[in-house]
């Protein structure tokens, strides 16, 4: 009888999940621990890795006491986490700073600088576009792209920046914790693209090329090997057995695709959680400069995902959790206590929302939101883009807005999808996964809005936990490979689409793509210098 601790680290906090792996992989008990995103007024997004470090101890006790399985029973430990942050650590293994997310966008002017310049081709000098995509197949076109924050470290706080011993990011960091080991799975490193994964190892030349210490990077391992065993420090914070094998785990972008049994060439996948994107397995690495898709390493072998991420999904539903459906303290939509309405039969807030929607028609009444509330990666990389709500008459309620942000997010997949048919055939069922896919209405907007099927799994909110299990499976020799997710995760719901909602909905996602291109210069006066009222005068 084998038991896996699997750790998946968001935004928003850590679940941590523990799971029996036998014929199948059954979850024994989970628990989780939220901490806090510091959005700065220069861009900046950051987090404290102590209060990963913390929700992990937390939620390790939690678990053990509730599952009543000993600690020295757990075979392995994996991982699974948010992407693209910079965790900088000194000799000793301590931060330098506060981790920067994947949401840090205050390194503008290194971007420009270090790409944005000369002669350009979809946006970036065309002989760094050149040399990165022989090399890695993508580019570091992205602001919010690591390299650009560790030269923000390095230009802004040179102090702190001369203490760099290693470059990490978040599962890194937290392996580091565990083990005592610096180490960085393949799909992580390969997720700085500044590693080149034909020859399973960061290129010198691009380093050289954007002014980066390759000694500052990690040695590199698949995700199903052994990073290290969990040191006596580790096991007596978090209560587990010394000695314990940890393995590398993965990256969100590469195991929540494994969590939803998407894993075989073709299969693709939609994630809606804090951030969301549409994934496509491919078996070559396809680049589309002009959308925004690259090819990203996953966890299986020789297999890559075809991605575009979508930087705020659910986060969106909580902004209209917080400054809608709340209107005071304890008082929502109807203004009526839950407590005290036939409501307390809700789970939360989130539940109640979908039931106070479920009777708002296909296009919420001529309404249209835009999910870009942090800036917008893909298909169009624009860090000043802003949400919109769009059409709202005297008639609009709170549910017409509500309903819309749903639509807003699923409008915003379905442009991901398309700009993906160009290069790759994506997959006439679709699994989905995150929290999302736990409500039936969102799962109902999404297929009437696709146009496809949408296919849900058991506990879709833990598709991320899933994959590092997989991982740990494989890596502890319990199934021969990643590809066996196909037959280990079934689908538990199908959602057809309605053809009548389906007519209502193309007519509004032509809307809704024109509200950008309509709208990107006014996102630029009134965010690029906020704050700077002579700039908005002169950009007027």
């Amino acid at each position: 009888m084998s038991y896996v601790l699997t750790y998946d680290v968001g935004t928003s906090g850590v679940k941590t999940c523990l799971y029996h792996l036998a014929e199948s992989i059954t979850l024994i008990a989970s628990a989780l621990h939220s901490y806090e995103l510091t959005i700065l007024d220069n861009g900046g997004a950051e987090q404290d890795p102590a209060d990963w470090w913390n929700a992990m101890r937390e939620t390790t006790g939690k678990v053990l006491q509730a599952s009543l399985i000993p600690a020295a029973q757990i075979s392995g430990i994996s991982f699974c986490a948010q992407m693209q942050g910079l965790i900088l650590v000194d000799n000793e293994g301590q931060p330098v700073r506060k981790a920067m997310s994947y949401m840090d966008t205050r390194a503008s002017e290194e971007h420009r600088k270090g790409i944005m310049h000369g002669i350009q081709v979809a946006g970036a000098n065309v002989f760094k576009l050149l040399k990165s995509l022989a090399i890695t197949r993508a580019v570091p076109a992205s602001v919010k792209d690591p390299v650009w924050k560790y030269k923000w470290v390095q230009r802004h706080e040179p102090e702190v920046f001369r203490r760099v011993h290693k470059w990490l990011d978040v599962k890194e960091y937290l392996l580091y914790k565990c083990t005592g080991e610096y180490v960085m799975t393949e799909d992580t490193a390969y997720a700085t693209l500044l590693f080149d994964a034909r020859k399973g190892r960061f290129s010198k030349e691009l380093c050289r090329m954007f002014g980066v210490h390759l000694d500052h990077f990690p040695r590199v391992i698949p995700s199903t090997e052994k990073a290290g065993l969990l040191t006596a420090e580790a096991s007596m914070e978090l209560q587990l057995a010394e000695g314990t094998p940890v393995f590398g785990g993965g990256g969100d972008a590469s195991l929540i695709g494994v969590g939803a049994g998407a894993v075989e060439e073709g299969d693709t996948h939609i994630y809606l959680g804090t951030s969301g994107w549409v994934s496509t397995v491919v078996k070559r690495q396809i680049i589309d400069a002009t959308s925004m898709i690259a090819s990203i390493v996953g966890a299986r072998p020789h297999h890559y995902h075809y991605f575009c991420e979508l930087e705020t999904a659910g986060k969106c539903l909580e902004w209209v959790k917080n400054h809608l459906a709340l209107d005071e303290i304890g008082i929502y939509l109807e203004k009526k206590q839950i407590s005290d309405s036939q409501e307390t039969m809700y789970r939360s807030l989130y539940d109640y929302m979908m039931y106070a929607i479920r009777d708002v028609p296909a296009g919420s009444n001529g309404v249209i939101f835009t999910p870009w509330l942090h800036g917008n990666r893909c298909p169009f990389e624009d860090s000043n883009a802003r949400g919109v709500f769009f059409n709202i008459s005297i008639e609009t309620g709170k549910t017409e807005l509500i309903h819309a942000v749903l639509e807003g997010i699923c409008y915003h997949l379905r442009w991901q999808l398309e700009s993906q048919e160009r290069k790759v055939k994506t997959s006439e069922a679709i699994r989905f996964v995150g929290g999302g896919a736990l409500a039936p209405l969102t799962c109902q907007i999404l297929a009437d809005i696709l146009g496809r099927t949408i296919e849900t799994v058991d506990s879709p909110q833990n598709a991320g936990a899933i994959g590092a299990a997989v991982t740990a499976a494989v890596g502890l020799s319990l199934i021969p490979g990643i590809d066996e997710a196909k037959t280990l995760i079934k689908v538990r719901a199908a959602y057809e689409p309605n053809r009548e909602n389906k007519a209502t909905y193309d007519t509004y996602f032509e809307v809704f793509k024109s509200l950008y291109i309509r709208n990107k210069k006014a996102f630029g006066i009134l965010n690029k210098h906020r704050g700077r009222t002579d700039v908005f005068r002169a950009s007027l």
